[in-house]
């Protein structure tokens, strides 16, 4: 359906069930084929259209969609005709719902205004560390940086959820009296919208981005990680050491400055002289190796020259092909790197060959860490950027997508089955790629820990299900301080009960940043005798859990329901559970309760109405949709099992 007046087109088409893709143009027919987060193909839905007396009416499963003989779009619940969302004018004269303020070249900076709602609360929106689960009244920065992770799709309490299908620099509004979207420079707005309950939207949703991979069992379990082992032996001697305690572990990761020069993508034999050998004793062990991957390329690179020459790096309209200045080996200062342009087809299969040639041919290893991949600008200014796929403006948020499908495409062809990058940023559609996120480099005190729950849940609702925290936090932690350990161990109970589990930081006492630096101890022995013991319990119960974890991957992988899940999206119908930001639903059969303050002995939780409730350490049951407090000791996160479920959370 096709409304069009002053200049101005609007199209509305079924984008699978119970959905619809709008795009809006002035001056010209609706474009084809720009970068957005849909698959190319919307699924085969059917639909009816009716156009009469000036209006137009499409309807779609439980969405119907109508248009008024002025351009307005209105959304509605098919089955009793209630407003879900509905386009809202500036003004009554100039202008409309739909700005298009012209910055040169056919491009606008485009304005969406759609109607505020009383009592609306609004959730996902990606990853963000202002501690907000409802996100109703804030004003987000539609673009990448560092523990900031934009995903535009937005689950309203009204049921419906709504993608912005644009890459584009921008904002969101979410105020009071309107949500107003705006790209700072596009050429046509574009959402998708559907109608539904949180779960039924998430499968929605899923399905018209692409659902994730099933996730290896190796990834279900322990990840060790630190900031960073600087040879092959003290990584070795950490993963013997796991093993001679009879500790699980299933991973351990190779951190940045492994590498001979920035953008060489390979081990510097000085300090990793026999990786093949290391390989060989990790998979004897039971042990994933993970490899530190950065998109950025210093000048001192073999691989410099050539992947300039081919136009393989990001462009800049102003100023030299460089973007951020960073350490490198063999030079005093800082050199002035580029970043590879994963938007191009052609960057993308000459960094595969590199990472093939360098990592997956002679030595196996399949597992990387895709680091600083928003990409980390220095500055930060998207507008100075030209993409193989557009101006920076237009197009700078898909870059951590782009990436990760650089390793997707890459592992396919070279007929891996089992794939997982972890991912400092991401975008719409990322979790097709295998792209597991993480909340990047964080503070490490309560206060942050706290906000990561809601950071966790939001980037849930935003379909990527594989999601973690660095355990402990990054920036900084003394592992012989008390208060600190404390900290560590709440967090460690916590990152048992998340999607995937990764202990990483930039332990105290740290050294400058440079290629050798490194932090202090971050192993599980590392904070003390009373620590080990407890984190000891939780890696035990992690590893219990495992036939749950995958069981509850293979959802989100079959249906798009994400791991880590808000409690309104099991219990819709309970009102209370809309505003529930300090616990969650792990899988359906766990609802876990983080203590999130130090010196905490008690925690008070919410259990949702309809089900029974089961303290899954004491046994005592409760009847739900009422607060209940337990004891909440150092060594025990409260978890409560649903109607009866059968999970072996105590030994």
């Amino acid at each position: 359906m096709e409304w069009s007046g002053r200049q101005e087109t609007v199209r509305i088409e079924p984008w699978g069930p119970d959905a619809v893709r709008v795009r809006a143009r002035l001056g010209g027919p609706i474009l084809e084929g720009l970068p957005g987060a849909l698959l190319d193909e919307a699924p085969a839905t059917e639909a009816t259209v009716k156009i009469e007396d000036g209006h137009g009416q499409l309807t779609v499963g439980a969405l119907t969609v109508e248009v008024d003989a002025e351009g307005l779009v209105r959304f509605l619940r098919t089955d009793d005709s209630a407003e879900l969302l509905t386009e809202e004018r500036a003004h009554f004269w100039w202008p409309g719902p739909r700005l298009y303020t012209p910055v040169g070249n056919g491009h606008h900076r485009l304005e969406q205004r759609f109607a505020a709602y009383e009592g609306e609360k609004l959730y996902g929106l990606g990853q963000h560390q202002h501690g907000l689960l409802d996100q109703k009244g804030a004003v987000l920065d539609l673009v990448q940086r560092n523990a900031e992770v934009t995903i535009p799709v937005l689950t309203s309490s009204r049921g419906y959820t709504l993608l912005w299908n644009s890459p584009a620099i921008g904002r969101v509004e979410l105020a009071g009296n309107g949500t107003r979207w705006v790209a700072d420079s596009a050429r046509q707005i574009d959402y998708w919208i559907t109608a539904g309950r949180p779960a039924d939207a998430q499968r929605r949703y899923s399905a018209a981005t692409g659902r994730t991979p099933m996730l290896p069992e190796w990834a279900a379990g322990f990840w060790q990680c630190k900031l960073r082992y600087r040879t092959q032996d003290e990584l070795l001697g950490v993963a013997r050491e796991y093993k001679r305690r009879g500790l699980p572990i299933d991973a351990i990761v190779c951190d940045f400055f492994h590498w001979t020069h920035l953008g060489e993508w390979k081990f510097d034999p000085a300090e990793w002289p026999d990786p093949a050998a290391m390989q060989r004793e990790l998979e004897e062990l039971g042990i994933k190796l993970v490899v530190s991957v950065w998109p950025s390329v210093s000048p001192l690179s073999e691989n410099h020259q050539l992947m300039e020459q081919r136009g393989y790096f990001i462009g800049t309209q102003y100023g030299p092909m460089a973007h951020a200045d960073w350490p490198d080996k063999e030079v005093a200062s800082t050199v002035q790197v580029a970043f590879y342009d994963a938007t191009n087809p052609e960057a993308r299969d000459f960094m595969w060959s590199r990472i093939k040639e360098n990592y997956l041919e002679p030595y196996g290893i399949t597992a990387f860490w895709l680091d600083a991949c928003e990409p980390e600008l220095k500055p930060g200014f998207q507008e100075n950027l030209r993409y193989w796929a557009g101006p920076g403006l237009e197009v700078g948020n898909m870059y951590p997508s782009e990436n990760a499908r650089t390793f997707y495409e890459g592992m396919i062809a070279a007929g891996e089955t089992e794939i997982v990058t972890l991912n400092r940023s991401a975008w719409a559609g990322s979790q097709r790629y295998g792209a597991a996120l993480w909340s990047g480099d964080i503070g490490t005190d309560f206060a942050t820990l706290r906000r990561q729950i809601a950071a966790g849940l939001n980037t849930s609702m935003s379909g990527i299900p594989w999601w973690n925290t660095d355990i402990g936090g990054f920036h900084g932690g003394d592992p012989d301080d008390p208060a600190y350990r404390e900290v560590m161990i709440r967090w460690f109970q916590f990152g048992a009960l998340s999607p995937l589990m990764r202990l990483h930081g930039f332990r105290d006492p740290g050294t400058p940043l440079g290629p050798d630096m490194t932090g202090g101890p971050n192993e599980v022995w590392s904070y003390g005798e009373e620590a080990a013991t407890i984190m000891e319990k939780y890696l035990r119960l992690r590893e219990r859990l495992k036939p749950y974890v995958l069981d509850v991957m293979r959802a989100a992988h079959e249906e798009g329901l994400p791991v880590m899940r808000p409690l309104f999206l099991e219990f819709p119908d309970d009102q209370a559970t809309w505003s529930v930001a300090d616990s969650y639903l792990f899988g359906p059969d766990l609802l876990v309760a983080p203590v999130l303050t130090a010196g905490a002995s008690v925690r008070t939780a919410y259990l949702p109405a309809g089900a029974r409730w089961t303290d899954a350490w004491t046994g005592t049951e409760y009847e739900g949709g009422r607060n209940v407090t337990v004891d909440a000791p150092l060594d025990r996160i409260p978890l409560f099992l649903r109607d009866g479920a059968a999970l072996p959370i105590a030994e």
